[in-house]
């Protein structure tokens, strides 16, 4: 079977976005599926990660079609030129960021990637007159990648699967843009027509299944995984109490209760502020910064800039526990963040800051693999804190997953492949 993948997130790129159908295509061959990516070729990425391009099949074959984004242009007329990712809305923006952000918003509809849009589908569909292709594979956000896939299905009537990384209009900062009425409508009859058009929907929780499930009858949850292929056997345990967070943390994102139950048991106990060291492995929001220096933490933590693939799991087997932080926004219990998938094959405990109701609640607990606190439960994060550290003092911080095999990228490649068989 052939499959076309509309993708903006490819290598070089690096950061969550490119590892699911980079992950995916590595194992296609596996399952009989033969994959022709298409991707841009000026990419404006936020992160970058040259080690990926490694993990590319030989042989595949990609497509790249130029784009002229606005981020580009806005970039630079930020301070330093620097790339900023969606979900870094700064708390108090100048009055240039304010206008930027509101023509962003407001004109960019689906997203700044509009302009990728016209031109694909002119390039695709002069591709599709001359190979044979059975499906076409989108993957957003950004959602432009769905809008093209979305054209080609009302041109040629190709089957069409759209995947749904993140959420649309419930993506946890939809509801900080600077949105007027009708730009707001206009994301909400988009999403609606990709999902009524599309032959199916894949998705990475159960709760956006629920969501999404009035407007396709074809919804299934495909979750993100790991992947072992690279994975060191001799990595040495920090000395230390370590706590690692790995990947980005915007304000949503910031645990304001973990770092006053870390003030509190630094004050309160004079071994646990001697064995305690903190890593912030990405990308941080100035505010997180700025909550680790009012509960007088910078001492204890380490900000860790944008670091390679490979290191990345080097550090969280090296850690002694783990902290997935939920973005405390309206729709935490939908969150599913990739990372997590990543940590579990790290044999490392984990402690969740988030929804106890949530997708990321039930897979810890399915697992085995630590636990969930609500976001205002400080006695309860400060208790679970000093347990793992106990059981650190005591030599016997160690892990007893379960059920995690189904979430190897292996066997999640087997499980789309049956999805596809389903259309």
């Amino acid at each position: 079977m052939k499959v076309l993948l509309i993708t903006y997130y490819w290598p070089p790129a690096g950061g969550s976005g490119v590892q699911r159908w980079l992950k995916f295509v590595k194992y296609f061959s596996d399952v009989g599926i033969d994959p022709v990516i298409f991707t841009v070729e000026n990419p404006s990425y936020a992160v970058e990660d040259s080690s990926l391009l490694e993990e590319v099949p030989e042989g595949v074959e990609i497509i790249r079609e130029p784009l002229w984004e606005p981020n580009q242009l806005l970039s630079k007329l930020h301070k330093g030129g620097e790339k900023e990712s969606a979900g870094f809305l700064k708390p108090d923006p100048s009055f240039i960021d304010r206008q930027m952000h509101y023509i962003r918003a407001n004109y960019f509809i689906p997203d700044a990637r509009k302009f990728w849009i016209k031109p694909s589908v002119r390039r695709l569909l002069s591709f599709l007159k001359e190979h044979q292709v059975d499906l076409v594979i989108s993957t957003g956000p950004p959602h432009s990648a769905h809008m093209i896939a979305c054209e080609l299905k009302k041109k040629t009537g190709i089957k069409w699967l759209a995947d749904f990384r993140d959420p649309w209009t419930n993506i946890d900062y939809f509801h900080n843009l600077p949105l007027r009425p009708k730009a707001r409508q206009k994301h909400h009859e988009l999403e609606d027509e990709v999902l009524k058009r599309a032959d199916g929907i894949l998705v990475v929780g159960k709760t956006m299944k629920e969501e999404f499930i009035d407007r396709n009858d074809k919804v299934f949850v495909l979750s993100n995984g790991y992947d072992d292929a690279h994975i060191q056997h001799d990595i040495v345990r920090d000395s230390k109490f370590s706590i690692s967070h790995v990947g980005m943390m915007n304000a949503d994102r910031n645990p304001i209760v973990f770092w006053q139950a870390l003030s509190e048991l630094v004050s309160e106990h004079e071994d646990f502020a001697q064995d305690l060291s903190v890593k912030l492995i990405g990308k941080c929001d100035p505010q997180v910064y700025q909550t680790v220096n009012d509960f007088k933490l910078n001492s204890y933590v380490n900000f860790i800039a944008y670091v390679a693939h490979s290191d990345v799991l080097k550090y969280q087997r090296a850690s002694q526990l783990l902290l997935l932080s939920v973005n405390n926004v309206p729709s935490a219990k939908s969150v599913v963040t990739g990372k997590v998938f990543e940590y579990l094959q790290s044999n490392r405990p984990i402690l969740g800051i988030g929804p106890l109701d949530g997708d990321l609640a039930e897979i810890l607990k399915e697992t085995a693999s630590g636990q969930m606190v609500d976001f205002n439960d400080l006695a309860g994060v400060k208790k679970e804190l000093l347990s793992y550290y106990q059981a650190f003092k005591n030599g016997a911080l160690v892990l007893a997953s379960k059920n995690i095999e189904k979430y190897h990228r292996k066997n999640l490649t087997k499980k789309l492949a049956g999805i596809i068989k389903e259309l």
